[in-house]
């Protein structure tokens, strides 16, 4: 090595230690977030006392304004409070919502088949049917968190059989609920294999880690090799079946947000497996994607892109969306302590900058869910259909802990 070359190795090192430290002051921020602002909301307003389980259709102030329930986010919810029980600290008042949100799925959430509704009434009734395969993930999720918590046999053969349920519908997960007709243009998404690499991990303590360790590889490899297209550094939403590229709006689609908390989600299956390469290229990918989803004139991560150029047939495209931002977090804090890469720090610090400022309520606790493209709240809802308990605590903990 030249005294050049050394030179260049220790300004490096340098950066990477001064980097660390800046880091660090973070870490207590996210906590207090977590534990002051954040779970409590959900402790006050999300259960409901009369019928069980959760409303998650909360206005700005907290306050019920839809009592449908969403199955998956009624999963979602126990999974967090059992899973807080499990990792931060054993409060009661976590384990008794959880189990309070268990009860209510156990009770009414399935059809005949041990398929997971979509939602239900307030009262437990089936509203819209199981098309739905994230159901089924985040109560098998739910179940498994909740085992550990509290170790039931109930628990682990609802987790364990919803499980096997999703393997075996992952090639037609929407069976006879699939709108697409058949044969003329077939596409594979990638959510699932997306949410397994997640899934597997939670689930190491029911499945043994024998499955999980077979498992892994043919997860890795749908999502690093089947959607990952190496000339754009981008990862697709559909290709076919035989991982080609479809010029469609669907097959065109990119997903900013769903790259990024994929990457996260390989970069700790990388560590398990104490694979460097791995690391760096979920590294290299989520960062990629974080700047080909970066919006150059207002800030924020964009919703949805066309790989192309072209317009996205979604209308809310350039929207800015609470779950995206947060997910870039995580990946941005694990990337820098798993590699190092100052990248990641510097990005860290600029997507930290806009998610706080934009998306936390200082008012009335928990963050907005829903912003437009110059960044002003558009909605003011806590939670609804699709946002819950869930990527906001999750993301907090998650930065929290990689940072300290």
């Amino acid at each position: 090595m030249t005294a050049a070359d050394r030179n260049e190795s220790l300004t490096a090192e340098k950066e990477a230690k001064v980097e660390t430290l800046s880091l660090k002051a973070y870490a207590s921020l996210y906590r207090d977030e977590l534990l002051d602002n954040v779970l409590p909301f959900w402790l006050q307003n999300s259960r409901d006392e009369t019928n069980g389980g959760f409303f998650t259709c909360l206005n700005r102030e907290g306050k019920v304004f839809d009592t449908d329930k969403f199955m998956w986010l009624q999963g979602r919810e126990v999974w967090c409070f059992s899973y807080m029980y499990n990792n931060v600290a054993r409060k009661d008042s976590w384990l008794q919502m959880a189990l309070h949100g268990a009860a209510f799925m156990e009770k009414y959430g399935r059809d005949a088949q041990g398929n997971w509704y979509f939602s239900l009434t307030a009262d437990g009734k089936p509203l819209v049917q199981p098309y739905n395969i994230f159901s089924d993930c985040f109560a098998a999720m739910a179940f498994s968190s909740l085992d550990k918590a509290q170790p039931n046999d109930r628990y682990k053969a609802i987790a364990i059989s919803t499980f096997e349920n999703i393997i075996r519908r992952q090639d037609n997960w929407k069976g006879v609920y699939n709108k697409a007709y058949p044969g003329t243009r077939a596409l594979k998404g990638f959510s699932l294999p997306m949410i397994l690499c997640n899934l597997s991990l939670e689930m190491e303590h029911l499945l043994g880690e024998k499955r999980v360790n077979e498992f892994i590889p043919t997860v890795i490899h749908e999502v690093m090799d089947v959607f990952y297209q190496p000339e754009h550094g981008l990862i697709l939403e559909n290709v076919h079946p035989d991982g080609s590229f479809s010029d469609s709006f669907e097959g065109r689609l990119i997903n900013p947000g769903h790259t990024i908390e994929a990457m996260w989600f390989i970069m700790d299956l990388g560590k398990r497996l104490n694979d460097e390469a791995l690391i760096r290229k979920a590294v290299d990918i989520m960062l990629c994607a974080l700047e080909f989803g970066w919006d150059q004139q207002y800030g924020g991560i964009l919703y949805f892109m066309d790989i192309l150029g072209h317009p996205p047939q979604q209308l809310e495209w350039d929207q800015k969306l609470w779950w995206v931002h947060v997910e870039a977090l995580v990946a941005l804090a694990k990337g820098f302590a798993y590699t190092g890469d100052a990248r990641c720090a510097q990005w860290f610090k600029k997507v930290h900058d806009y998610t706080w400022q934009h998306f936390r309520d200082t008012q009335y606790g928990e963050w907005f869910g829903y912003l437009n493209r110059r960044g002003e709240v558009l909605l003011d809802l806590k939670g609804g259909k699709w946002k819950g308990c869930f990527h906001v605590p999750r993301g907090l903990y998650q930065v929290w802990k990689t940072l300290e």
